[in-house]
C-alpha cells in the first residue's frame, strides 16, 4: 500500500504544504536583511517536511488506534500496532465485517458508509469494544491518487481510549442516581401515606417524580379533618430541586399541619407559614394553597400564594377556575393574604395542582390550565379515575421534566338510602334563659327521629345542654343550634356573636361555673372552637356513631 499516496489526500496535508511555501519565502526576506543575523541563523536549520516523513512509522507509533479501510465493502488496507495491541493481528484485503469484527459489534460500520457517501467525517463518542475499554471514534474520508483523479476511496478509522473519562462519567451518574433515589425516598416519606378521610368529601391524590434526567422537587399535597364536619385541603410546590427542597417541604408540610389544629381562616393559615419559610431558608420560596370545606356552606374558602387556581366542576358540568385572590409565594414576606370563596355543593369535583402538570416549555401556561379545564369538564368516575385521566390528558409520562402532584375531591350528592345517613338540624336560640329548655327538647326530639341508640340519645341531649348552656352565660345573639349526623358520627355545633373561644379548665369544689367544657369534653369524642368569619365563634363536639 502506498501511504504516501493516502496521505496526500488526508485533511490538512494541503494546509502544511502551503505553510511550506510561505516558510521558503520568508527565509528569502531574511536572506535580504529584513530581520536579525540571529533569527536567519534559526530558520537556516534544516527541518525535514511532514511529506518527507514515513507515513507508516508515524502510524505505528501513535498510541491512538488506527485503522485504514478502502472501497465501498470497506477492505482493510491496514492497522497499526496499538491496533493489533488492542485487538490483535488483523487480515488485510478482507472486508470489515470480517477482518474488523469489533467495529461490526459495536455498529461502526454504517458510519463508515455514511462517512464513504458523504465525504465529510463522523464521530461517535465513548463506544465500549469488546476488550472492555471505551474508544472515542472519528471516521475521516481519504482518496487516494493525486489531483483528484481515478484511484479508489477510504475511510480512515482514527479511535482514542477514553475508558477513564467513561468510568468517571459512569461513577458521577451512579452519584447522581443515587442522590435522586435519596430524594424520591425523601419526598414520599413526607406525603401522606394515606390521606385522611373525611365524611363528606371523597377524595384522590398522586404523585409521580420527574423523569430519571431530572432532580426531585418539593411538590406535596394533604388532607387534614378539622373536627365539626369541616376538612382542610393543601397542595405546595417548593422551587428548587433535589433532598434540599424535599426537605423544606416536609417541614412546610408539617407547619400545615400543627397550624391548621388552631382552626384558622385559610389567609391566616398562609400568613404563619409565610414567615416560617423566610426562616427556613430565606432563599427558599414555596407556593401554597390552602383551602378549608364546611359541608354545611357549601363552598370552598381557600387562600392562595402564587399557586395555580383551584379548578372546581359543578353538578351540570360547568367549570369554575378560582383565580382571586392570590398573593406572592411563601418566602417573600410583607404581604397581607386574603381568602376567598368557589361553590363546591353536592355533586361537585375539584382539582388541586402542582404546575408540573400544566406547564409546558413550548406554551403558555394559561393554555396548559384552559387544557385541563377541558379534561376536568368531561372526566366522570371516581376522584382516583378522574385523577389517572386528568394526568394521562396532560401527558404526562415517566420521562417528565417536573414533578407533578395532582388532588381530586368530590362532595357527592346523597340519594336514595344514603340520604337518611347525612341529616341536617338548625334552630335560632332566641330569648334568655328559656332557650336553654327549648333546645333540650329540639335535640331530643331530632336525635329520635334519626333513630339513635338510647344511650347516644341523651349523650346528645346532655352534649347539648351544655354547649347551649354555656353560650347563653358568656356569649351574645345572634345564637344557633345545628345538628349534623354523617354516615360515621353525631355532630353537635352552637354558634354565638362572641369571639372570645371557651377553654377546658379544673373547676374547683366550690366554682359555681366552668364544669360544661369539661363535661363535653369528657362524654364526646372530640370537641373544639373556632372563631367564624362575620365575628363570634362556633363550639362544637362530635359523637362517633356505634358500627352496624
Amino acid at each position: 500500500m502506498n501511504f504516501t499516496r493516502w496521505s496526500a489526500r488526508l485533511p490538512g496535508t494541503q494546509r502544511r504544504a502551503a505553510a511550506r511555501t510561505d516558510d521558503l519565502v520568508t527565509e528569502d526576506r531574511l536572506s535580504e536583511g529584513a530581520v536579525p543575523a540571529a533569527r536567519a541563523e534559526q530558520l537556516t536549520v534544516p527541518v525535514p517536511a511532514v511529506d518527507e516523513l514515513p507515513v507508516r512509522e508515524v502510524l505505528d507509533r501513535v498510541p491512538a488506534l488506527v485503522a485504514l479501510v478502502h472501497g465501498p465493502d470497506h477492505r482493510l488496507a491496514y492497522v497499526n500496532d496499538a491496533y493489533v495491541v488492542a485487538f490483535g493481528l488483523r487480515p488485510t484485503g478482507e472486508p470489515a465485517r470480517r477482518a474488523l469484527p469489533e467495529l461490526d459489534e459495536i455498529g461502526l460500520l454504517p458510519l463508515l458508509d455514511q462517512v464513504l457517501r458523504s465525504g465529510k467525517p463522523r464521530t461517535v463518542k465513548s463506544r465500549k469494544a469488546p476488550d472492555g475499554r471505551s474508544y472515542t471514534f472519528t471516521c475521516t474520508p481519504v482518496t487516494e491518487g493525486q489531483g483528484g483523479g481515478g484511484g479508489g476511496s477510504g475511510v480512515l478509522v482514527f479511535a482514542t481510549d477514553v475508558t477513564d473519562h467513561a468510568e468517571a462519567a459512569e461513577r458521577l451518574r451512579a452519584s447522581e442516581r443515587r442522590q435522586r433515589e435519596t430524594a424520591v425516598t425523601l419526598q414520599r416519606s413526607l406525603l401522606p401515606q394515606e390521606l385522611e378521610e373525611p365524611d363528606d368529601l371523597r377524595i384522590a391524590a398522586t404523585y409521580l417524580p420527574g423523569g430519571t434526567e431530572a432532580a426531585v422537587g418539593g411538590d406535596w399535597y394533604d388532607v387534614i379533618t378539622l373536627g365539626g364536619g369541616r376538612t382542610a385541603l393543601v397542595i405546595g410546590d417548593v422551587m428548587g430541586r433535589g433532598v434540599r427542597a424535599a426537605a423544606v417541604m416536609g417541614q412546610l408540610r408539617t407547619a400545615v399541619r400543627a397550624y391548621a389544629r388552631l382552626d384558622l381562616p385559610p389567609h391566616e393559615i398562609l400568613q404563619l407559614l409565610d414567615g416560617l419559610a423566610m426562616e427556613i431558608d430565606a432563599n427558599q420560596i414555596a407556593t401554597c394553597a390552602y383551602a378549608i370545606h364546611d359541608p354545611n356552606e357549601g363552598k370552598l374558602v381557600y387562600a392562595s400564594a402564587g399557586h395555580l387556581p383551584i379548578l372546581v366542576r359543578d353538578e351540570s358540568g360547568v367549570v369554575l377556575r378560582a383565580d382571586e385572590p392570590t398573593g406572592p409565594p411563601l418566602g417573600t414576606g410583607g404581604w397581607m393574604h386574603a381568602s376567598g370563596t368557589i361553590p363546591l355543593g353536592p355533586g361537585s369535583t375539584a382539582v388541586l395542582y402542582t404546575d408540573g402538570l400544566v406547564e409546558r416549555r413550548d406554551e403558555d401556561l394559561d393554555e396548559g390550565i384552559a387544557a385541563l379545564e377541558r379534561a376536568l369538564a368531561g372526566a366522570t368516575g371516581t376522584p382516583q379515575v378522574i385523577c389517572d385521566r386528568l394526568v394521562r390528558s396532560a401527558g404526562v409520562t415517566a420521562e417528565h421534566d417536573d414533578d407533578v402532584a395532582v388532588m381530586v375531591l368530590q362532595h357527592p350528592a346523597h340519594t336514595g338510602p344514603d340520604s337518611d345517613l347525612f341529616r341536617n338540624a338548625a334552630l335560632e336560640l332566641l330569648g334568655g334563659v328559656e332557650a336553654a329548655p327549648r333546645a333540650r327538647a329540639f335535640a331530643s326530639g331530632v336525635l329520635t327521629s334519626w333513630r339513635f341508640p338510647v344511650e347516644l340519645h341523651d349523650l346528645g341531649v346532655l352534649a347539648v345542654s351544655e354547649l347551649v348552656a354555656n353560650s347563653l352565660q358568656h356569649g351574645t345573639p345572634p345564637m344557633r343550634l345545628r345538628l349534623r349526623r354523617t354516615d360515621r358520627r353525631l355532630i353537635v355545633e352552637v354558634t354565638d356573636g362572641d369571639d372570645h373561644l371557651p377553654r377546658r379548665r379544673r373547676a374547683e369544689p366550690g366554682d359555681e361555673s366552668g364544669r360544661g367544657i369539661a363535661i363535653v369534653a369528657t362524654i364526646a369524642s372530640n370537641w373544639g372552637s373556632r372563631r367564624t368569619p362575620g365575628g363570634g365563634k362556633a363550639v362544637w363536639c362530635e359523637f362517633v356513631l356505634p358500627k352496624g
